[in-house]
């Protein structure tokens, strides 16, 4: 009898069968029309010796490997589990694993990831990519199926959907501008994020609430904010905003530190509505919109791009303001 460790081989299969490995190929990947007769000896020996087919050389032989790749630029912002989770969900009710890829917030090692799930993948999901404009259009170019998450792309003919960033800044410039707010920081996140550029432009825009601006780079982290938190005081801000809440829980802790009041001295918004853990801090004023529906409308756009209807119309999702704790007049306006 064959050792119970030792793994069965599609040779194990032929020889069972009577066959020769090649027909059980044809058979199993169903590349070639086999005799029934032949098909119905080579499934029963299969199912005899418990063979089960490397899923990679299936692949390879169909040109279809039954997996969606996922591409994130930060596997430890708890922004994307929720997405993910949801992506997983929509992928496997379609017969699809996934498969996924961090960046590190790098965007000169985006092209290389994808090109490794180009590999292996029968579509792509990228969630806020950070490369450039003419490298998406270079990975539309090659035809495969791809959806862009948190990036729009004006002229390129990919399914995309996003979060209504520039919407939700608005939102929350509203809201500082009926507190009796006029001088504004933000933190700004990553320099390539889309997301970044579009805040930045709903803030710049906030002139016609009589809101002024100061940009103070920053980044995507508690560690950032933290770091940051400093150079608000140089600035006449009464109230600032964050690129997410990591950034606002780094930077409420350092302005605790400091002696800074929220939100009597400066009001501190966040964004995205992240689970943290808040214990000691007040609970932050933020804007959100449910990132499990995110993924589950970005899955669905890739599975019907993947089955020949595609949807090429940007799909923006609307956010909601929660305030909270850290928003509140300025106590000299």
């Amino acid at each position: 009898m064959r050792a119970s460790t030792q793994r069965v081989t599609i040779t194990d299969v032929g020889a069972a069968a009577g066959v020769s490995p090649a027909t059980v190929s044809r058979v199993l990947n169903g590349t070639a029309k086999v005799d029934p007769a032949l098909a119905d000896r080579v499934q029963a020996a299969v199912r005899t010796l418990g063979y089960r087919p490397n899923a990679a050389a299936q692949g390879l032989a169909k040109g279809r490997w039954g997996t969606i790749g996922v591409l994130v630029p930060d596997l430890a912002n708890p922004y994307f589990p929720e997405i993910l989770k949801a992506v997983s969900a929509v992928a496997r009710a379609n017969g699809h694993r996934v498969m996924i890829m961090e960046s590190e917030e790098d965007p000169a090692v985006e092209p290389e990831l994808v090109a490794d799930l180009l590999r292996s993948c029968d579509g792509l999901l990228l969630c806020s990519p950070r490369m450039r404009r003419d490298q998406l259009v270079a990975l539309a170019d090659r035809g495969h199926p791809m959806v862009l998450v948190n990036r729009i792309v004006p002229g390129l003919a990919v399914p995309s959907i996003s979060v209504d960033f520039y919407g939700g800044t608005t939102l929350i410039c509203g809201h500082l501008a009926q507190l009796g707010h006029r001088e504004v920081a933000y933190l700004s996140g990553p320099e390539a994020s889309w997301a970044n550029g579009e805040r930045i432009r709903a803030l710049e825009a906030a002139a016609a609430f009589g809101l002024r601006l100061t940009v103070i780079p920053c980044g995507g982290t508690a560690a950032d904010g933290y770091a940051t938190a400093d150079q608000i005081r140089r600035t006449p801000a009464t109230a600032v905003v964050t690129y997410n809440d990591l950034v606002a829980q780094g930077a409420l802790s350092r302005l605790r530190e400091l002696g800074i009041d929220v939100p009597a001295d400066l009001s501190v918004i966040g964004f995205d509505n992240l689970s943290l853990d808040w214990t000691g801090q007040a609970t932050l004023t933020t804007v959100a919109m449910p990132r499990d529906e995110l993924g589950r409308q970005a899955a669905t756009l890739l599975e019907h791009l993947m089955t020949g209807t595609p949807d090429t119309n940007p799909h923006l999702l609307p956010m909601q303001l929660l305030t909270h704790q850290t928003s509140a007049p300025p106590r000299h306006p």
